[in-house]
C-alpha cells in the first residue's frame, strides 16, 4: 500500500501510512525494502526532511545497514531538492563499495538543474 501510494505521486499519504503502521500495528514491521520504498516516495514528492528522518530511523531505531540502493534513494531525495553539494559528499563518505546507482541518481540531479536555470534564463531574457 505505502508503494502504491508512492509510486502514484501520493508521497505524504505514503509516510503518514508508514507511520501509521508503525505506531498501531505492533505485529508488522517495516524491513529494508520497507524503507527503500518510503525513501523513494519522500524523494519523488519532494518531502527532504522526512525521508532524511526516515533513513536515520531504520538506522538508528530499527539497527538495520543501509544497502547501497538505500543510499542511492537519499542522493535522489538531496539531488531532487537540489542539495547537490550534500549528495556529492554523502557518496564521497559512502562507507560501502558503491556501483552506479548514486553517481547516476546525482548526474540525473545536475542535468535537472541546468534545465531549470537554463530555462529560467531563457524567461528572464522575455
Amino acid at each position: 500500500m505505502i508503494s502504491a501510494y508512492g509510486g502514484h505521486g501520493l508521497a505524504r499519504e505514503a509516510i503518514n501510512l508508514f507511520y501509521k503502521m508503525e505506531v498501531e500495528n505492533s505485529n508488522v514491521k517495516p524491513n529494508e525494502i520497507t524503507f527503500l520504498v518510503v525513501l523513494n516516495a519522500c524523494s519523488h514528492g519532494g518531502l527532504v526532511m522526512e525521508g532524511i528522518i526516515c533513513f536515520k530511523r531504520m538506522i538508528e531505531a530499527y539497527r538495520f545497514i543501509p544497502q547501497v540502493e538505500h543510499y542511492g534513494c537519499v542522493v535522489d531525495l538531496l539531488g531532487r531538492a537540489g542539495q547537490l553539494e550534500e549528495a556529492y559528499e554523502l557518496i564521497k563518505n559512502l562507507p560501502i563499495t558503491s556501483d552506479s546507482t548514486a553517481w547516476r541518481a546525482l548526474l540525473a540531479a545536475c542535468r535537472l538543474v541546468y534545465l531549470l536555470v537554463k530555462i529560467r534564463g531563457v524567461l528572464n531574457k522575455k
